[in-house]
């Protein structure tokens, strides 16, 4: 992501489509484990809260913020795969 100074271009967007949403099915499939505390109500709370927090992120226009964002979908990924739950979705 270097085309754009500090807003996004849309080579800069579509350059990180695929990785945006594998990093959101793979949060959404991650939310299924059995490892994780969850009843069903809740999972789909997390689901519906995880859809939420993509579908505010994709208005993001700036190229700091869409570096953040991925930086924290990833730890919250890599979170979620030891059977935890990540502190800011909870």
């Amino acid at each position: 992501m270097a085309k754009g100074l500090i807003w996004a271009t849309t080579e800069d967007l579509m350059r990180n489509r695929a990785r945006v949403l594998s990093l959101y099915r793979q949060i959404l499939r991650s939310l299924n484990s059995p490892e994780l505390p969850l009843n069903f109500a809740a999972r789909m709370s997390k689901k519906a809260e995880v859809r939420a927090i993509f579908m505010l992120g994709s208005e993001e226009r700036s190229l700091h913020n869409i570096t953040d964002l991925i930086d924290a979908a990833e730890y919250s990924l890599s979170v979620l795969r030891k059977g935890e739950i990540p502190k800011y979705i909870q």
